[in-house]
């Protein structure tokens, strides 16, 4: 930078970092001893962070007032931290009073990888006088009340420590932010109205669900996305990518997530594949008279759950209208199912009598609807699950094979959303309705419901059976007799 005559060496520093208020790639390069003591193998960021820093000045200098966002899906080891301590730096020396918060999807990656990153290149900077790092705050020595950038691990039990961030600059960034629940994305949503706020969304793509994923989806008009092959960039350890492509193979999930940086076509522990899903859910099947129909009502426990009635005959759920509810007693649902039993004349209705779905049940027999109760936690029919939910999920995900569902984007994301697990004498065990809210998803209402339809066999119209007749009847029914003709 060129020296301005009459200035001390702290004002002509102020004066040089002031001239980098539009160009986070100069302010870079500027601040941090490139080439020298720790840095002396390093020339400067990787071609993958110039782009993206790059591109935020190329926003900034257009004079565009609406929020920067951009997200980096990517695998392992690239230097996320790196970049998003820069970020930081830059916004808090270029911008006064910033008010920037930083999240993570724990509060051991926050402060021992993403904070700790913060510290390092805090004291390799050139303005390092200019703030302090503690664990929780780095913040301007002057200001310290008003000009700084927060890192509050998330909590959703306390989503409005990430509201408020109001000021004239605005800095959110999340990392790992495949994990950090939708609850936090949505509170913090609002301080993307600040002209000029900035968000930038950091992570391995592990899951398919979340709004994270959804940057990458329905959102991905609102971000700049990026998604980075670890082998493409300087600082990974190539050996050990390498063993693992060997090892898991190229295509794999293990590899597409920690390696690429694409989203896996199931996540860990992600019980229906989202192709499976996907492809139900663009499919149109051929339904056949003598296929039985039938309904499956998952009951609303919470305020904000939903009643569900879900409606399928035989490998098609897609043709008849669904029907949902929120805020009815077990006396009113229990006669919107009655009319749904009519309307459809549906041959067979499972409903969930865990909790208050008991009163339904109840309600719909004095009605005189011949329902079936069905308990989640009961015991499985299949040795291979823990229990009655697990094996009409099991059920339900061999039956996506041919299947059609509606195009409902509530339904895709129960169906994928939920996890899975082993007991320990090796049974399939699914996540808990609980759990999944706490991971910050939806109560899959709408996957339970369908799930329920695949509780008991029901025989074929027009066979009336004790149990040996209508084994006989599933032996003989043949659902692909019409196409073969």
């Amino acid at each position: 930078m060129a020296e301005t005559p009459d200035l001390t060496p702290n004002e002509q520093i102020i004066m040089d970092v002031a001239g980098f208020v539009d160009d986070p790639l100069g302010f870079v390069y500027f601040i941090f001893p490139w080439g020298e003591v720790d840095l002396k193998d390093h020339e400067g960021p990787d071609e993958w962070q110039s782009e993206i820093l790059a591109e935020l000045g190329l926003s900034i200098r257009s004079g565009d007032t609406e929020a920067f966002q951009a997200a980096v899906a990517s695998g392992h080891g690239i230097g996320k931290g790196a970049l998003s301590s820069w970020i930081i730096i830059w916004a808090m020396a270029t911008r006064p009073h910033l008010n920037g918060v930083v999240t993570a999807n724990t509060k051991v990656q926050l402060e021992t990888k993403t904070w700790r990153e913060l510290a390092i290149w805090h004291k390799r900077c050139l303005v390092k006088n200019w703030f302090e790092w503690t664990a929780t705050k780095f913040y301007h020595v002057d200001h310290p009340e008003t000009w700084f950038t927060a890192a509050i691990p998330w909590s959703e039990k306390n989503p409005e420590a990430f509201a408020g961030q109001h000021g004239e600059h605005v800095l959110i960034i999340y990392d790992e932010a495949s994990a950090i629940p939708d609850t936090i994305w949505e509170v913090s949503e609002g301080a993307m109205t600040t002209p000029g706020a900035m968000r930038f969304a950091f992570g391995n793509p592990t899951r398919n669900t979340g709004r994270f994923r959804e940057c990458f989806g329905k959102f991905k008009h609102r971000w700049l996305l990026w998604q980075i092959d670890s082998r493409d960039c300087r600082m990974t350890d190539k050996r050990k990518l390498d063993e693992w492509v060997e090892d898991y193979g190229e295509d794999s999930d293990f590899v597409k997530v920690r390696v690429r940086g694409e989203f896996p076509s199931a996540s860990s522990m992600q019980f229906i594949p989202s192709d499976l899903v996907e492809d139900a859910r663009l499919r149109r099947t051929e339904r056949f008279s003598h296929e039985p129909l039938i309904l499956g009502v998952d009951v609303a426990r919470f305020g904000d759950d939903l009643s569900v009635i879900a409606v399928r005959k035989g490998r098609d759920a897609s043709t008849y209208p669904w029907k949902k509810f929120r805020n009815l007693d077990t006396m009113q649902l229990a006669s919107r199912v009655s009319e749904a039993m009519s309307e459809y004349k549906a041959d067979a209705v499972f409903v969930d009598g865990g909790g208050v779905g008991g009163g339904v049940v109840d309600r719909l027999r004095q009605l005189s609807v011949n329902c079936i109760e069905v308990n989640f936690g009961q015991k499985a029919d299949d040795a291979r699950y823990f229990n009655k939910r697990a094996q009409m999920w099991g059920r339900m995900k061999d039956w996506f094979n041919g299947g059609a569902i509606p195009d409902n984007r509530e339904l895709y994301d129960d169906l994928i959303g939920v996890e899975y697990g082993y007991t320990i004498t090796n049974q399939i065990q699914l996540e808990k309705k609980e759990d999944m809210k706490k991971r910050g998803l939806a109560s899959p209402d709408f996957g339970d419901a369908l799930a329920l339809t695949f509780a008991y066999p029901v025989a074929p119209k027009g066979i009336q059976a004790g149990p040996s007749e209508a084994a006989r009847a599933r032996r003989e029914y043949n659902p692909l007799a019409g196409r073969q003709r």
